[in-house]
């Protein structure tokens, strides 16, 4: 990419933990709260539909139970993916990816895409979600940052959409995973912050690569991770960082909460 046209601040899941996750209700609130991009989790029901889910089974986030991976979209559709977070969010149902897809490029929002393909599935997950994401975000200038940790579903998003931007995601440091991710053709690593620091961060730099970090919930992390030359930070904690991404200001400068929040009742 000639350009890195992604924000720095990226919110995890929608919001974080403060509405159910990947649904729609999520994404709203972070918008609300300032965020204008977003990370979250994409696989295929059984009819070939991306949607979005965490998880393989449905027990944590819905009233369903069992393999997603199994269900018609139709059958998906009427389940209830808000009513576990909270009585406010009853009737929240899972996400298709072309309805995320029109609301932000209605509102001007990015998103993270990141693969999540059920076992056996890496291929046609990774397929399915270029060729769709390729479609949908077609007139859009800024396209969705695909990722994942599977480097099949990777290569196979790589095959079917050459051109849409593609990050590798680490859970831990790996020797080879820098030069792994230039073979893939990515344009960024995406690594649990934990396992990131400057000499890393300058590693990844090095081959012409962003550095991203996940999920970075905590202030005096973020800033030493920023200090670092950390290029976007995906995080929970979108009412602590609300000021820094609603502001839209420059994370090197370290500036204080507090002084931000003053800055904005002002």
């Amino acid at each position: 990419m000639s350009e890195w046209p992604y924000p720095c601040w990226i919110a995890h899941r929608g919001a974080g933990t403060l509405a159910p996750e990947n649904t729609l209700a999520a994404f709203r609130l972070g918008a609300d709260h300032g965020f204008a991009m977003f990370e979250c989790d994409v696989k295929l029901s059984a009819d070939g539909e991306p949607f979005l889910l965490h998880d393989d089974e449905l027990d944590r986030t819905t009233n369903g139970q069992g393999a997603a991976r199994v269900q018609s979209w139709d059958a998906l559709s009427r389940l209830d993916a808000g009513s576990w977070h909270g009585r406010i969010y009853a009737g929240e149902s899972l996400l298709r990816l072309e309805a995320l897809s029109r609301w932000l490029q209605a509102l001007g929002l990015m998103v993270n895409l990141e693969l999540k393909p059920a076992m056996g599935e890496e291929r046609r997950t990774g397929q399915v979600v270029a060729q769709r994401v390729a479609q949908w975000w077609r007139d859009s200038e800024v396209k969705p940052l695909l990722s994942s940790f599977s480097v099949e579903a990777l290569e196979a998003a790589r095959d079917a959409a050459p051109a849409l931007p593609r990050a590798l995601l680490l859970d831990r440091w790996q020797i080879d995973g820098v030069q792994q991710a230039v073979q893939l053709g990515c344009v960024a690593m995406v690594v649990h912050h934990s396992f990131l620091d400057a000499r890393r961060i300058d590693a990844i730099h090095e081959m012409g690569l962003k550095a991203l970090a996940y999920t970075v919930n905590e202030l005096d992390r973020a800033e030493a991770l920023w200090a670092a030359g950390l290029d976007g930070l995906i995080t929970d904690e979108v009412e602590t960082f609300e000021p820094q991404a609603r502001l839209g200001v420059n994370p090197g400068r370290l500036l204080d909460v507090s002084a931000l929040v003053a800055d904005l009742d002002v």
